[in-house]
């Protein structure tokens, strides 16, 4: 509820002293919240709207059940992908953070017997300190009343090109002016 938010301010600090200091990005991309201060430097929410949303999403976020768990594990999507599949649903896949290198998040159960999985097979792991199962189905319960707050908020097209958490491409107008964006956003592996 409170990192969220500060992390936000911090990162949109930064953007803004770059700016200050001559740097103008040809595009922006900014990591699960800081998808949220790219697209506020890009002119797509105003100050307030970004906020509004970057608390709301912070405050339904610590509302979810606090059960789960979240695993970096040294592998590509093609390798960890099959063992999400068979979970049944007990797990997603959080974050592709290169191509060698991908995040779970769901089921505590499921996530230490898929890290034995690939320990047993040599490879890193390590378990994420986070308070939630975050970009999983653990996230369910918080998305429609933040899609609510979202479609409270006045979205422009922006000013300079934003890469999509979501698809890993250049976002459209469409998808960065869509309040169902931003719940796929949270959702969805970035």
């Amino acid at each position: 509820a409170w990192t969220q938010p500060a992390l936000f301010a911090f990162e949109l600090a930064l953007a803004k002293l770059w700016r200050a200091r001559g740097i103008k990005p040809a595009f922006l991309l900014g990591h699960s919240i800081g998808e949220l201060v790219a697209v506020q430097v890009a002119g797509v929410l105003s100050l307030e709207d970004a906020a509004k949303l970057v608390c709301a999403r912070g405050r339904l976020m610590q509302g979810c059940e606090p059960t789960g768990a979240m695993l970096s594990i040294q592998a590509s999507e093609e390798e960890v992908l099959p063992l999400v599949e068979a979970q049944g649903g007990k797990v997603d896949l959080a974050g592709l953070n290169s191509p060698e290198q991908t995040v779970i998040s769901g089921d505590a159960d499921v996530i230490e017997s898929i890290a034995s999985h690939f320990e047993n097979k040599g490879r890193k792991t390590t378990r994420l300190k986070v308070s939630h199962a975050f970009h999983s189905h653990h996230m369910e319960s918080m998305l429609k009343e933040y899609e609510a707050v979202a479609e409270g908020c006045t979205f422009q097209p922006p000013r300079i090109s934003v890469v999509s958490n979501v698809t890993g491409t250049i976002a459209t107008d469409e998808e960065l002016t869509s309040p169902g964006y931003w719940v796929r956003q949270v959702r969805s592996a970035v």
